[in-house]
């Protein structure tokens, strides 16, 4: 019955982070540390999320910005490696409130940018990944960071989707080779993400006969809905 409920949310999870690009943590994350613990439910969430990255890089394979996404990792792979091994000076509901705060700026942020045809260059994604990058190795999941500054590349639906998963995939593979470094990955846990993980794959190859059908303009508007849950989540979590 417990692997039923994981099997069904995280194809839920899959589902609506193919069509947004992010939010599977989000949405998983709480059934993973009921079904298995919170000890075991963040490094199985690192298997999972390379899972779902891969799944929407297969869907959308066409539509990568591939420089993009290798600006992105050259500066994330070695900060997501970094911030694994670092442990957060700060208290954890301050990284809370400072990113739920930057999630909700962010909405009308980005449509500012937007509105005025300001792009983040090259340049700008290698910084986003060293910034994104050492948060990535510290918390579970910086996806909703990850989503403005890929939009500020300019990149929608499909591309945005894929870019943003690729470039996530090498932080991912990063955080995971040190979980495994620091014997955070034994067999055990490996399987039970690749079991949770096939039904986030499932859910993410559902969603882009979804994200076919939306006009870019809705898209946008499910970015912002996005952006808006996870930082008022995030909020909420930290003034608790």
């Amino acid at each position: 019955m417990s692997y039923a409920l994981v099997l069904f949310v995280g194809l839920i999870a899959g589902t609506v982070s193919g069509v947004v690009g992010t939010g599977a943590t989000v949405i998983l994350l709480p059934v993973l540390v009921m079904v298995f613990g919170p000890r075991e439910a963040v490094p199985i969430m690192s298997v999972v999320a390379l899972m779902s990255n891969f799944a929407k890089i297969t869907a959308w394979w066409r539509d990568i910005d591939w420089r993009a996404s290798l600006a992105y990792a050259l500066g994330g792979i070695p900060a997501a490696a970094l911030g694994a091994r670092t442990l957060l000076a700060l208290p954890e509901n301050t990284v809370e409130t400072a990113l739920g705060v930057f999630f909700l700026a962010m909405i009308p942020g980005r449509r500012w940018l937007a509105a005025r045809n300001v792009v983040l260059g090259y340049g700008g994604m290698v910084v986003a990944g060293i910034v994104i990058g050492f948060l990535t190795g510290i918390v579970v999941s910086t996806g909703p960071l990850s989503v403005p500054a890929f939009a500020a590349h300019g990149l929608v639906k499909g591309a945005f989707i894929a870019t943003e998963a690729a470039g996530s995939l090498a932080l991912y593979i990063s955080k995971a080779l040190t979980f495994q470094a620091f014997g955070a990955l034994p067999a055990d846990i490996v399987v039970k993400g690749l079991i949770t993980g096939s039904s986030v794959m499932a859910g993410t190859y559902l969603a882009r006969l979804i994200v076919e059908r939306l006009s870019v303009t809705t898209f946008q508007y499910l970015l912002d809905i996005v952006m808006a849950v996870s930082g008022v989540a995030l909020l909420w979590t930290a003034l608790r």
